[in-house]
């Protein structure tokens, strides 16, 4: 039996590879993650109003049950490329959204300089890029949905962040001065602005959970004698004959 790998703080080009190839080929077929939607789903986790443990979502992953693996070797490699995607996940979202390392960037698809011009022009509407990274999102968030509800009753800015990300979704932007209006279709370009501001988005997300979880410290009050009980003056008398008259005075 191989002894347990320890999953790496984040995931280098073979095992991102070696990902993907597992996604596509046990994930995908059976309406599991693939690479994207699965970066996704992981950065709504790790930004979570509350922990989602692995046992819980990493079925999901899969389509909802983890497969049968060739034997414990192979089952140890998916876990540690799992953990290894989340410890990523968890580190880029930990990050200054403006300054964050190439190898903690968002997994998703772009296509090299898209040519949007011309005959061989690329159709705008085609490249959905960030398509199924936001879907994998709000595959996340739906694990903790009254919590998340929460903050976006309480807060206008996330709402706008999953406003944003709707967008990536479903490819269409609604008129913000008339929401009766029909919605416009999300142009590539449009697309790759909200793709680039989401480091900054997911680090505002993480500052408010870390914030959400911080005790606060209660501002402590001297206790107040009982009415009949002796004023702590001094004086002998009563509380409610002697210093509670000036407290119910005020």
């Amino acid at each position: 039996m191989s002894s347990p790998i320890s999953p790496p703080p984040y995931l280098d080009d073979d095992q991102v590879e070696r990902l993907t190839e597992l996604l596509e080929q046990r994930a995908v077929p059976f309406k599991g993650f693939n690479l994207e939607a699965l970066d996704g789903f992981l950065s709504a986790l790790a930004v979570s109003p509350s922990l989602v443990p692995p046992d819980e979502w990493q079925p999901l992953v899969w389509g909802g049950k983890a497969p049968t693996w060739t034997d414990e070797d192979e089952a140890a490699q998916v876990q540690t490329l799992l953990m290894g995607h989340w410890n990523m996940c968890v580190a880029r979202v930990r990050q200054d959204g403006d300054d964050l390392p190439d190898h903690l960037a968002p997994l998703m698809w772009l296509p090299e300089d898209p040519d949007l011009t011309g005959e061989d022009a690329v159709q705008e509407d085609a490249l959905d890029v960030g398509r199924d990274w936001a879907l994998g999102f709000f595959a996340g968030a739906t694990l903790r949905e009254a919590e998340w509800d929460q903050w976006l009753d309480g807060n206008d800015w996330i709402e706008e962040v999953f406003e944003l990300l709707d967008q990536l979704a479903s490819g269409e932007a609604l008129n913000p001065e008339d929401p009766t209006a029909p919605a416009t279709a999300l142009g590539y370009r449009d697309r790759l602005g909200i793709v680039l501001g989401l480091p900054a988005m997911l680090a505002d997300l993480n500052h408010h959970r870390v914030e959400s979880l911080t005790p606060r410290t209660p501002i402590r009050r001297d206790a107040v004698p009982g009415r009949n009980a002796a004023c702590p003056c001094g004086s002998g008398r009563k509380y409610k004959k002697c210093c509670g008259l000036a407290g119910a005075g005020t």
